[in-house]
Parts: structure tokens; sequence; C-alpha cells
């Protein structure tokens, strides 16, 4: 009996050895880049790239666009969520499967079928420009690139934040004469809220780091499409601190999103 407690013992230990190493090598592997921009450029050229007409604009652009984006997202993927988490209806997969295509999609892709979409000849844009509205390239095309890759992802959290609630809360909510829309909005939201923000959160991240739909349907206008991926991207050209400033502030503010995200979920499922 003791000469297989020391060898489980043994292989246990074997075991946690190799999984700390593994963990090791990834997390060295994550953070040495991550350390790189930060130990490349002081406090001092950190606030001094802070002032630049270039790196100003675009992180206010990106803040804007990315709030407007996320907020037509949950105005839009709410309900679509509920729909597809609470009923069957004909094509509900295929209705899944294209609100996830964003996700797995290539960004010049994604970008260039925007644009045949919504360009001065596409199909809807050329619509548009015959009243003499343009689409691309403009701040609304940022917004627009933003919404198409970001939307997967607070629908997918949505839906499985409705599909985990138990229905006896509606139930009980109509058995006393509750309507269907209000007991959508003081039941059933307050419950998911959790949930909702979180991906909410996740679409506001991949809404202001997005760059490859972007660039293609918006193009890279200082003040007016040029958001910090773009900036990042042009400044690298000339001027590598307002580069590596512009990353590091995207680089605390998607630590923050996931950290929110994590705690936040943490904290609604023990309660």
């Amino acid at each position: 009996m003791t000469g297989k407690g020391d060898l489980r013992g043994r292989k246990n230990l074997a075991l946690t050895i190799g999984a700390g190493v593994l963990i090791t090598l990834l997390m060295v592997f994550i953070i040495t880049p991550i350390l790189g921009l930060f130990f490349r450029i002081t406090p001092e050229q950190f606030l001094a790239s802070l002032t630049d007409p270039m790196v100003w604009n675009a992180l206010v652009l990106s803040l804007i666009t990315a709030g407007i984006s996320t907020l037509v997202i949950i105005l839009v993927g709410t309900p679509v969520a509920w729909i597809n988490a609470r009923h069957r209806y004909p094509g509900r997969e295929i209705v899944d499967t294209l609100i996830d295509l964003p996700l797995v999609l290539p960004p010049t892709v994604a970008g260039l079928a925007l644009l045949m979409a919504f360009g001065r000849m596409g199909l809807i844009g050329g619509f548009f420009y015959n009243f003499g509205i343009s689409i691309a390239f403009t701040t609304i095309a940022v917004i627009i690139a933003q919404i198409f890759v970001s939307v997967p992802f607070y629908i997918r959290q949505a839906r499985a934040s409705f599909e985990q609630l138990d229905t006896m809360y509606e139930n009980a909510a109509r058995s006393l004469g509750s309507t269907p829309l209000p007991t959508f909005f003081t039941i059933i939201l307050p419950l998911v809220k959790a949930g909702l923000i979180g991906g909410a959160i996740m679409s506001f991240a991949r809404a202001l780091g997005e760059f490859g739909a972007t660039i293609m349907f918006a193009g890279n206008f200082q003040g007016r499409t040029q958001t910090m991926p773009l900036a990042i991207y042009t400044a690298m050209q000339g001027d590598l601190y307002a580069s590596i400033t512009l990353s590091v502030i995207l680089i605390i503010i998607s630590f923050l999103v996931i950290a929110i995200v994590k705690f936040r979920l943490r904290g609604y499922m023990q309660r």
C-alpha cells in the first residue's frame, strides 16, 4: 500500500511540475511582448504623446464609435438573443450560424463585403448614394464595421444567459397577470443583467480593437475614420512613441474589460 501511495504521489508531483512549467512558459510568451511595450516608453514620453493630435483624435473617435456601436448592438441583439433562446422557428440554426459568421471571417473579407454592400456601387449603399448619401469612408462606416464584427460576442453571451434562466420566473409572472413585455423588462432582464453586461463589455472591447474591416470599408482619415488601431499602424511609420502610447492604452483597456467581465460573472454565479 505504501509503495502504491508513493508511486501515486510521485505521479501527482510530476503532473504538478509539468503543469507549472507549461503555465509558466505560456505566461512568459504572453507577458514578454506586453512588457516590451511598457518598458520601451517612459512616463514622460507617454504623457507627451497624449498631446499629439493624432493620438487624441484616435482615442476620442474610438471611444465614441465603440460606445455607439455597443449601444446599437444591445438594442438589436437583446431581443434577437431572447427570441433564439426561447423560441423555435424554421431556419433558427441558419440564423445562429450567420450571426456567428463574423467571428471566423478574415477581417479583410469582412471589410470588402461591407464595401460591396454599403459602398457607392453596393447593394444598399448604391441606393443611398442616389440621394447624395455616402456611407463608405465615413464615421458611419466605422460604426457599421464595428457592429458587424462585434455583434456575435454580445448575442452569444446574451443567448446563453437567457437559456440558463429558469422559465418558472416567467410563468409565475404571467400567472399573476403580467403580459410578456412587462415581464421581459421587470423580471427577465434584471435576472440576466450580469451576463448581458459581460457581453456588452466584450463587444465594446472588440469594437475598440477593430482594424481590418475598418481600414477596408472606412479608410484611414485622421479625425474621421482613424481609430486607435489604425492610428497605431500609421504612427509606426513616423512616430514610434505615439504608436506605443496607443498600444499601451488599448492593452490597459483590454485587461480591464476582461477583469471586469470575469469578476462580474463570478459574482453573479456565486449568488
